[in-house]
């Protein structure tokens, strides 16, 4: 299983619309339920920060990439965007009633 933290901020007033294809994306996964990913994001307190969870069960599999609604967010990204996200490997530590444990 692996594990990546994405960060970014975008643009004021791009705000609500990375918001609504954030929440595009977690539609389309609700209705088609993939197998082996676990995937969350926030909205910082500032309006402007999203930050995204992934984990793969499968490290050699995606079921997020191929999504017509994740490939509506990745589309225009660049102009939302305050500067690129920032992306890195994470290992769990511990957790306690996170992500549906």
């Amino acid at each position: 299983m692996s594990t990546h933290i994405i960060q970014y901020e975008v643009k004021p007033d791009q705000a609500e619309e990375n918001q609504r294809l954030v929440e595009a994306v977690f539609a389309q996964l609700k209705a088609e339920k993939p197998q082996g990913l676990h995937y969350a994001t926030f909205r910082m307190e500032d309006g402007v920060s999203f930050v995204h969870l992934v984990a793969y069960d499968d490290d050699d599999a995606d079921p997020l990439r191929p999504l017509a609604a994740f490939q509506a967010f990745q589309q225009n990204v660049a102009d939302r965007v305050v500067a690129p996200a920032q992306r890195g490997a994470a290992t769990l530590v511990g957790s306690y009633g996170f992500l549906g444990e």
